[in-house]
């Protein structure tokens, strides 16, 4: 059992289990002044003030040894959920900054052979040895800052076996790390250079020969395509998100991200779990995914890195879209595992609150990823995945901008990082622990 006594602010964000939340209910968060919260296992079993938290311990302890941990003068939330990454790569493009410095757009780097050509190219020639050890190391960081669930999206592979390879890369590293992978087959994130002059071929393999060996090996839950000018059209997308449904991997796009492409109102069309990126969405395709419910992922950290105005933010929620945020995880838009940053950037450049903005990170982003039911509130039931900010209100984590506060991680019951600092692992868990001398996990 284990007890967290006298929590500042226990920020519970509950009451959207069952459906996302959507305008005012995203600023509500069910705050416990000087709050309290009970893990048995993996589950939480008791939420509320402490003094009530106290007594169910008393009562319940039984035999069992409680571990306390002491939460005075900090806050208590829900683990953060990344609901959009591309995680699973080799290389870097540093070397694209000075290009975007000088005037090249994303697209003017992607059609010179660069952006996610690059990565396709390093990630074909990596093993996937190396693919874990790259990967795990950036899980590391996502935990030290709180993430406790990310979705990893295929995509830098471009062919079947590069693509299976990444995926497979996720697989073992859902099973390895503390931090969970959901994982989507995103074999249309561009064309690649065997097919240029003959995409029509490249999406005739994605359907008939990719999503069919993805889906056999249950290797993704989802299918995304990234429907833009000058990569997939509306046409393409919709067809390669129908032959994915066809095997059960569930439809999400990458929408009006450079242009206004319709990617919006595909999303509505094909009741889409999610759209992504959404800079460009048109007036027609807000409403059509708020009639939907298709959740917006909106990822502020890439046009903040790419040097362009946000999605907004402000017109979608009060349009009735539910609303999650990423970080968008990837080696040439948006290098960077903060989701705590990622916050603050949709509160200073697309005006959402703080309160929209933790919503948007914890069950609106579980929402997003088909896990609300386990993760995404702090309520009895669910799965024990909390975090612990040396912030003495849920507020501070936005008034601090880019500075991590992230004290304490559990993750299904185990405390994971404490004080800043990775804990041995409970081998019950089937995890072992290693380099007890670093300060991030990751078991190769």
């Amino acid at each position: 059992m284990i007890y967290i006594r006298k929590a500042a602010q226990v920020v519970a964000v509950s009451g959207g289990t069952t459906a996302p939340k959507i305008r005012d209910d995203m600023r509500e968060l069910n705050v416990i002044e000087n709050g309290g919260v009970v893990v048995e296992g993996e589950r939480i079993v008791f939420v509320g003030p402490d003094e009530e938290a106290e007594a169910y311990v008393k009562a319940n302890r039984s035999q069992e040894e409680v571990t306390v941990i002491n939460a005075e003068g900090k806050t208590v939330t829900p683990g953060l959920i990344d609901p959009h990454t591309h995680i699973v790569f080799a290389g870097s493009r540093e070397f694209e900054l000075g290009l975007r410095l000088q005037g090249a757009t994303y697209m003017d780097i992607l059609r010179a052979g660069g952006g996610i050509l690059y990565s396709t190219e390093q990630t074909r020639k990596a093993d996937e040895q190396q693919l874990m050890e790259e990967t795990g190391k950036r899980l590391d960081r996502f935990l030290a800052h709180g993430v406790t669930t990310v979705e990893a999206k295929s995509g830098y592979g471009l062919r079947l076996e590069d693509e299976l390879k990444q995926l497979r890369v996720a697989r073992s590293l859902n099973r390895l790390h503390p931090v969970e992978l959901v994982s989507t087959f995103m074999g249309a994130h561009a064309v690649p250079p065997e097919f240029k002059e003959a995409p029509e071929e490249f999406v005739r393999l994605i359907v008939e020969g990719m999503i069919p060996a993805v889906a056999e090996q249950g290797l993704a839950e989802y299918c995304d395509v990234f429907c833009e000018e000058g990569v997939f059209t509306p046409d393409q997308t919709r067809d390669i998100l129908r032959a994915g449904m066809k095997f059960g991997l569930k439809p999400k796009v990458h929408a009006d991200e450079i242009v206004h492409s319709g990617g919006a109102e595909l999303a509505a069309e094909l009741e889409a779990v999610s759209a992504e990126h959404l800079l460009q969405a048109s007036e027609g395709g807000i409403r059509a995914m708020a009639e939907k419910g298709v959740i917006a992922v909106l990822l502020p950290g890439t046009a903040f890195y790419l040097m362009t105005t946000p999605a907004d933010a402000r017109k979608m929620i009060d349009a009735g879209v539910p609303v999650a945020l990423s970080t968008d995880c990837n080696p040439g838009s948006s290098p960077t595992v903060s989701l705590p940053f990622i916050m603050n950037l949709a509160c200073l450049t697309m005006r959402m609150t703080p309160e929209e903005a933790l919503t948007a990170c914890t069950i609106n982003a579980a929402h997003a990823i088909g896990r609300a039911e386990r993760i995404g509130s702090i309520e009895p039931g669910k799965q024990a995945d909390i975090v612990i900010f040396d912030a003495p209100n849920y507020m501070f984590l936005q008034y601090h901008y880019a500075v991590n506060l992230t004290d304490t991680v559990i993750k299904k019951g185990i405390p994971v990082i404490a004080g800043g600092e990775s804990q041995s692992i409970d081998p019950d868990a089937q995890r072992t622990a290693c380099r007890q001398s670093m300060r991030f996990f990751f078991w190769p």
